[in-house]
């Protein structure tokens, strides 16, 4: 007997809120000062996620490629505006070049998913572009942002002895190899202690979705390898792309060491 998926209806969504609303309590009552971050965080998830769902329910039935590649390009920049207030708004030219990593680091990862591993009909099928290309921005900017904050720090922090290296004949890649390496790592903590325990100590969102839409659960692993292996390489990308903008912010044409703030 096949499965079938529970639907929520909005009675069930009202009776969900009761959680947000106990651990509104629960800071109220244990006065973090978190009550109004709560309550506000919930208002924008419901309000979000419902727009966002019928957006996409419209996106869906209508298939247009067009309208598709518009979405991911609004999603790209607001991954790109969100990383860089994170990273710091002084540093110019450090947007577009957020956008430009995380774009190159996400068509590189979902157009070799859709061509060599899913291949669905269309390589436009948001069922597929769409899911795929949103889990790889969220971590994409997760390791833009860890790996900018780590490394604009660490040259801000670090001048002296950036500098004498800069004075004994080190290039600017040399003197900052360390901090660069380290920058990198960083950005890639999130993505590698998810593998890590993935199955074991977490159920990601792609398969525990496929399992509550009623998938084979076997299924639904592969498919949790493939966004895994798929994560690793944009987030890996992303961070050397973000970390290698910031080093040209960051040398001048003399190669001296600059604040470009």
């Amino acid at each position: 007997m096949t499965p079938t998926t529970i639907e929520l209806d909005l009675i069930r969504i009202a009776w969900a809120l009761g959680l947000a609303a106990v651990a509104i309590g629960l800071s109220l009552w244990q006065q973090l000062g978190l009550a109004g971050t709560l309550a506000l965080a919930t208002l924008r998830t419901v309000v979000q996620l419902f727009a966002v769902g019928i957006f996409l329910s419209i996106v869906f039935t209508l298939r247009s490629p067009g309208l598709i590649l518009l979405v991911l390009l609004v999603m790209i920049t607001v991954a790109a505006l969100t990383a860089r207030n994170r990273i710091g708004k002084d540093i110019p030219g450090l947007l577009l070049w957020l956008w430009g990593a995380i774009l190159t680091s996400t068509a590189l990862t979902i157009a070799y998913t859709m061509t060599v591993v899913v291949r669905p009909e269309l390589w436009y099928e948001p069922r597929y572009l769409i899911p795929l290309t949103g889990m790889v921005l969220g971590n994409a900017l997760t390791a833009a942002s860890l790996t900018g904050e780590r490394l604009v720090s660490a040259l801000r922090n670090n001048r002296t002895e950036i500098e004498t290296h800069l004075s004994l004949g080190a290039t600017p890649g040399a003197a900052i190899a360390t901090y660069r390496r380290e920058a990198i790592k960083a950005g890639l903590i999130p993505t590698v202690n998810s593998m890590m325990v993935v199955g074991l100590v977490t159920l990601p969102g792609m398969i525990t979705g496929q399992i509550l839409g009623g998938a084979d659960p076997l299924n639904a692993a592969l498919y949790q390898m493939l966004i895994m292996f798929m994560l690793a390489f944009a987030t890996l990308t992303t961070a050397i792309l973000v970390a290698y903008g910031i080093k040209q912010q960051f040398f001048n044409q003399a190669m001296q060491l600059i604040d470009p703030k």
